[in-house]
């Protein structure tokens, strides 16, 4: 079987990658494509898969129009001479056109709920895989295990960490750190955010160096008072960093969700916050939601102090991660069964969804 694997960001590349390398495994041909936006093309590198490249992501809006058709073109061009079987993304725009175009099925993988996404790969998309928390995606499409992205990478059976990432860090077994995470709010459905103010960033950074060492990882360039702060590690290691923290702070839902994974507190500051994120507060109190108002960042950065002052909290969460975990799938196990025997894994599911829990850990 050959499986065309469309990338939209860094964690998507997790998202894949024990998919793929137990696909190929299998006999499988994997082939990734991408554009170059941050370490895409570094973390496939890195697993050695076969890639194809697109060149730089458009940030303007009328860029990304433009490259909604440019990449649609290059898309559908890579498959006709890879001849995939099925093509997969995480809702990817791309990978649904060129699927319809070249008469094959589109899985897509979904958890942001951006409808202005949606509204342009849900109708050439055969499946599209969820949580199954309550979202307001409604479809006959839609199919919901019991898992998440993350724990497509950072499930037990898949990610043991890594205590070596402490001495590149500087930092002793005993001793807390904390990762502050600053995003470059480019993406379609960052429009109208400004996240955390400057003051308020160097106001954090303060308050938390009273307690533990700071690290900021950041999507775009830093400005000159804030560099000392800057995380200089390999990007495959970042989930070894989220790991040993005590505490994941700022504006990226992702880097948030796989904290809670890894049984971390993380505060998460987004208008609305997402379904994703209120969901992993609300059923099992792993991550904190705030709003980007000033009120709400002067909130969250005294609960991240409440946080690092308290010492029970590691235990805590090892337990909250404990409850989430105890109900989940190997959500990499069940995509490698869903693909392989796809289409009759789509009837399976949708006659007896509990087959899922063949696949537990």
């Amino acid at each position: 079987m050959n499986i065309l694997i469309d990338i939209g960001h860094p964690a998507h590349v997790h998202l894949f990658k024990n998919f793929a390398f137990a696909m190929q495994k299998s006999g499988h041909k994997i082939l990734f494509t991408c554009r170059d936006k941050e370490f895409e093309i570094y973390l496939l590198k890195k697993y050695g898969f076969n890639y194809m490249t697109f060149g730089r992501k458009y940030t303007s809006s009328i860029g990304k129009i433009l490259g909604l058709f440019e990449f649609d073109v290059k898309e559908f061009i890579v498959g006709l001479k890879f001849k995939p079987d099925i093509l997969l993304s995480h809702g990817s725009i791309y990978a649904a056109h060129a699927a319809f175009l070249l008469g094959k099925p589109h899985i897509a993988l979904e958890d942001t709920f951006n409808f202005e996404q949606i509204r342009l790969y849900k109708p050439f998309s055969k499946v599209i895989l969820t949580a199954d928390y309550n979202h307001p995606l409604k479809s006959t499409k839609v199919i919901k295990y019991a898992g998440y992205h993350e724990l497509a990478y950072l499930h037990p059976n898949h990610f043991t960490p890594d205590k070596a990432i402490l001495k590149e860090l500087n930092v002793q077994p005993k001793d807390k750190y904390v990762i502050v995470r600053f995003v470059s709010w480019n993406a379609s459905h960052d429009k109208g955010h400004r996240g955390i103010l400057f003051e308020n960033k160097i106001k954090a950074l303060r308050a938390f160096e009273k307690y533990a060492k700071v690290f900021i990882s950041s999507e775009k360039e830093l400005p000159q008072e804030l560099k000392p702060f800057q995380l200089t590690i390999a990007p495959e290691k970042i989930h070894d960093v989220i790991a040993f923290s005590s505490l994941l702070f700022g504006e990226s839902s992702t880097m948030a969700e796989e904290a809670a994974m890894l049984g971390v507190p993380s505060i998460y500051m987004y208008n609305g916050s997402t379904i994703y994120t209120q969901y992993l507060e609300k059923a099992y109190d792993l991550i904190y939601n705030f709003s980007e108002s000033e009120v709400d960042q002067d909130k969250a950065i005294k609960m991240g102090e409440e946080l690092l002052n308290n010492t029970g909290v590691q235990n805590d969460w090892s337990i909250r991660r404990e409850k989430m975990l105890s109900g989940k799938i190997d959500v990499t196990a069940f995509m490698v069964w869903f693909i392989e025997n796809y289409p009759q894994s789509k009837k399976i599911m949708k006659e007896n969804p509990d087959y899922q829990y063949n696949f537990k850990q």
